[in-house]
C-alpha cells in the first residue's frame, strides 16, 4: 500500500483547522456558522495550516536541505503572503463597499447582494495556522510513519 505521508498530514492539518473554526467562531459570537467548514478566512488559517504542514512534512521526509523542501517552503511563503496581503485587502474592500451600499440604501428599497468580507486572514490567524499546521501534520507524520 502506498501512503503519501506529507499529503495526508497536510490534508489532516487543513481539515482539522476547518473544523476548529466552528467552535472558535461560536466562542466569539455565540452563533454556529456552519458555512465556515467550507469557507476561507477565520481562525485558524487553514491555508497556513495546509501549506506549512506540507512544507514541514516534506522536510521531514526529504531532509530540510533538499530541493523539494525549498520548493514547498517558497510555495508556503507565497500562500501566506497572499492570505495576509491580497485576500485580506480584498476583504477590507468588500467591507467598505458593503457599508457604502447600506448607506445608499438607507431609506430606499434598494437591495444589493453583499460582497464576501471574510477572504483573508489577520497576522494572528496566520501565525496560529502555521503553528497548528506544523504540529498537526507532525502528529499525522508520526502516526503514518
Amino acid at each position: 500500500m502506498i501512503v503519501n505521508a506529507p499529503l495526508l498530514s497536510a490534508l489532516g492539518a487543513w481539515f482539522l483547522a476547518q473544523v476548529i473554526k466552528l467552535p472558535v467562531e461560536y466562542w466569539q459570537s455565540n452563533k454556529w456558522r456552519w458555512h465556515l467548514l467550507l469557507s476561507p478566512g477565520g481562525m485558524p488559517s487553514s491555508h497556513a495550516a495546509l501549506i506549512c504542514g506540507l512544507a514541514w512534512t516534506v522536510g521531514l521526509a526529504n531532509c530540510f536541505n533538499s530541493s523539494v523542501f525549498a520548493i514547498t517552503f517558497i510555495l508556503a511563503m507565497v500562500v501566506i503572503y497572499d492570505a495576509l496581503g491580497v485576500r485580506r485587502a480584498a476583504g477590507e474592500h468588500a467591507r467598505v463597499i458593503n457599508r457604502m451600499i447600506k448607506d445608499l440604501a438607507h431609506g430606499h428599497p434598494l437591495k444589493q447582494k453583499e460582497l464576501r468580507e471574510l477572504l483573508g486572514h489577520t497576522p494572528r490567524q496566520i501565525l496560529i495556522g502555521i503553528v497548528f499546521g506544523v504540529l498537526v501534520s507532525w502528529a499525522f507524520w508520526l502516526w503514518l510513519s
